[in-house]
């Protein structure tokens, strides 16, 4: 990581937090600052109605790592900005909102190319959405569980 700027993780497993405290050590020992971490809905138990029960019933369970993960982000000291998309998709589109962390989340699915645009978005800009926790979701999506499910 010496001589980087920004480094971007979008990790998974169930030893999440692991992982997440090695990259934080290791920017830490390279003196890297600035993080953008893609995490999951529903660490904070934010999702509301049918589709935050259908949520929890499928991956509830395998959200206590991320949650963790997140706790040393934001408790880390680096410049962070932590993701947590709703249900990715292959469309092929750029349309999404976020919501802060302390928001009910919003709908239910979001494609990777929207992501995408977010995170390019924060490495051209690194100061965008500095030390924010933000949900990210295609708009209008709101239902029981994804449409593809």
């Amino acid at each position: 990581m010496t001589g980087q700027d920004i480094v971007y993780a979008n990790l998974i497993g169930e030893d999440l937090d692991i992982q997440t405290k090695r990259v934080i050590e290791a920017m830490q020992n390279a003196g890297v600052k600035r993080l953008v971490f893609i995490l999951s809905l529903g660490i904070y138990d934010e999702v509301p109605g049918r589709f935050g029960q259908w949520n929890n019933e499928i991956i509830g369970k395998d959200l206590e790592p991320y949650r963790r993960a997140a706790d040393a982000i934001e408790s880390s000291g680096l410049e962070y900005t932590i993701l947590r998309p709703a249900w990715l998709t292959d469309e092929h589109e750029v349309d999404y909102e976020i919501t802060a962390k302390g928001e009910a989340f919003k709908g239910t699915v979001v494609s990777r190319k929207s992501v995408a645009d977010l995170v390019s978005k924060i490495i051209v800009s690194p100061e965008l959405h500095l030390g924010e926790n933000l949900g990210v979701n295609k708009p209008g999506t709101e239902a029981d569980k994804p449409y593809f499910m």
